[in-house]
């Protein structure tokens, strides 16, 4: 008689996706680890001395961290939802480039713009993830999904920003959505150019 085995084989299937979230769960532990040091100093960008090496290093970090365990299920959430599909479409280096510059841009935006607060969080990653995928399967012109998100998304963000008070930062949400938007008709036509 043959007995039929059952295994289970995980699949690192998705790897700038689920790296990116071991790394911003790490930066979750260690911010419990340290009282939030490593939160201030590593992971969240503010304006400081361009003498300080951490400067740097934060203007990228500030998308591993998170202010707590909600704000970041709820960033994670969407991110493991909508990244992998993204990764898988548009190929690991260019997504990683896509999400450096994203940070990078709203880094330097916030400390430019916002020189009294802290930015922290995975927000502006997260929505540059949403509308590449809203660009998604756009053959020719602009796809119409990519006008809806943007106009409820583009909505939702000013309306947040009017009225609520909530301490989230809808201009760098606005920032991410606007980065993913570009590199989705940046690497659409380096795809069409290939063909």
């Amino acid at each position: 008689m043959k007995r039929t085995v059952f295994q289970l084989r995980l699949q690192y299937n998705a790897p700038v996706i689920l790296t990116f979230f071991l790394l911003s769960l790490g930066a979750l532990l260690l911010d419990g680890a340290t009282d939030g040091w490593t939160t201030t100093h590593l992971f969240c960008v503010y304006r400081s001395s361009l003498r300080d090496p951490l400067f740097y290093f934060r203007l990228f970090g500030h998308v591993l961290g998170h202010a707590d365990l909600e704000h970041f299920m709820g960033n994670m959430l969407l991110f493991l939802v909508v990244g992998p599909p993204m990764e898988e479409k548009y190929g690991s280096i260019p997504l990683l480039k896509g999400i450096l510059l994203t940070a990078f841009v709203s880094g330097v935006l916030q400390c430019l713009l916002f020189p009294q607060t802290a930015l922290l969080g995975a927000s502006g990653i997260v929505f540059m993830l949403i509308m590449l995928a809203s660009l998604a399967g756009g053959t020719g012109g602009i796809p119409l999904t990519m006008l809806l998100v943007a106009a409820l998304y583009l909505g939702d963000q000013i309306y947040d920003a009017l009225f609520v008070r909530d301490n989230v930062a809808n201009f760098m949400h606005l920032v991410g959505g606007v980065c993913g938007t570009v590199f989705g008709f940046a690497a659409g036509g380096r795809r069409r150019g290939r063909r």
